[in-house]
């Protein structure tokens, strides 16, 4: 776990070092031995503020240092945090610290302060997490793909799911799900080139499948892999709640990293009454083994 602690603060040494630069996502997950995709997600789950959201926090504390102790101009202090405008920087000055950054030279302005973020270990686990891993060879998925921007994905992949039921979607997965599937469900991917490299990824809404994709869908296809695969209450919440879990605690505490591939939540039947999350990982150590092209 102390291994998990010292990569988590590498990633976050790496982007604190680089807050006046364009921050490269993909290589500060490099620190954290994972894709940009998870460690975004991971950074979300455990610290209760998106990536995006904490560095946007961390810029604009650093300006109002600056306010309060030069005199450097509102424009140049734009153009230093990455803004392309003065009133693009006034804007969301004024939207974290409640006031102007006029009036944040101004003595006794309260303005609101976000230190750096520092991992520490903690003891978790009271509950247990029933999870067996798999070692599958190469397999195919084949389904409708949507692009989603990573901030409004809580919100519109469920949109995804509800227009998919209503349009006949899922009849149509199921007729060309492979013979003997493994998984047996509806699975939603997160999955591009990058995985997760972008602040876009490709959504596909998919079953496991052995034939080539219907004109309106695309496929996707796994190298072999180990898997390690979670159950899952019902529903969609439940499939969230693995997914805080994994990172917070499976991760930290597991001999295993997350592979360079996208991870799959595997919807099965109501009559279930369970789901599963699969997500590919190696052993750790080993994590360039799997989708690193360098």
């Amino acid at each position: 776990m102390m291994e998990w602690v010292e990569r988590m603060n590498g990633a976050v040494n790496y982007i604190e070092e680089r807050l006046l630069e364009k921050l490269d996502y993909t290589e500060a997950a490099r620190w954290a031995c994972c894709s940009a995709y998870h460690f975004q997600r991971m950074f979300s789950f455990i610290t209760g503020v998106s990536l995006a959201e904490y560095i946007r926090r961390r810029r604009l504390t650093l300006a109002a240092f600056e306010l309060q102790h030069s005199e450097i101009k509102v424009l140049d202090l734009a153009l230093k945090y990455g803004y392309e405008s003065p009133e693009a920087f006034t804007r969301a000055f004024s939207n974290l610290h409640g006031v102007t950054p006029t009036a944040a030279r101004l003595t006794g302005t309260s303005l609101k302060a976000y230190p750096r973020m520092t991992f520490h270990m903690s003891i978790k686990g009271a509950a247990e997490m029933k999870y067996r891993m798999e070692e599958l060879g190469p397999f195919r998925i084949v389904g409708l793909s949507e692009r989603v921007n990573t901030e409004q994905a809580f919100r519109v992949i469920p949109q995804i799911w509800a227009t998919a039921q209503n349009q006949g979607v899922f009849e149509r997965l199921w007729q060309i799900r492979a013979e003997g599937d493994f998984m047996g469900g509806i699975l939603g991917v997160c999955a591009n080139g990058e995985f997760g490299e972008n602040e876009e990824f490709d959504y596909l809404l998919s079953v496991k499948s052995d034939q080539d994709p219907p004109e309106d869908m695309v496929s996707f296809d796994y190298p072999a892999c180990t898997w390690a695969v979670f159950d899952a209450p019902g529903g969609p919440e439940g499939i969230q709640e693995i997914w805080s879990r994994l990172y917070t605690e499976w991760v930290p505490s597991s001999v295993y990293d997350l592979a360079y591939l996208p991870a799959v939540e595997n919807y099965l039947p109501p009559e279930e009454g369970r789901n599963e999350l699969w997500i590919p990982v190696v052993k750790r150590g080993q994590v360039e083994l799997v989708g690193d092209s360098d």
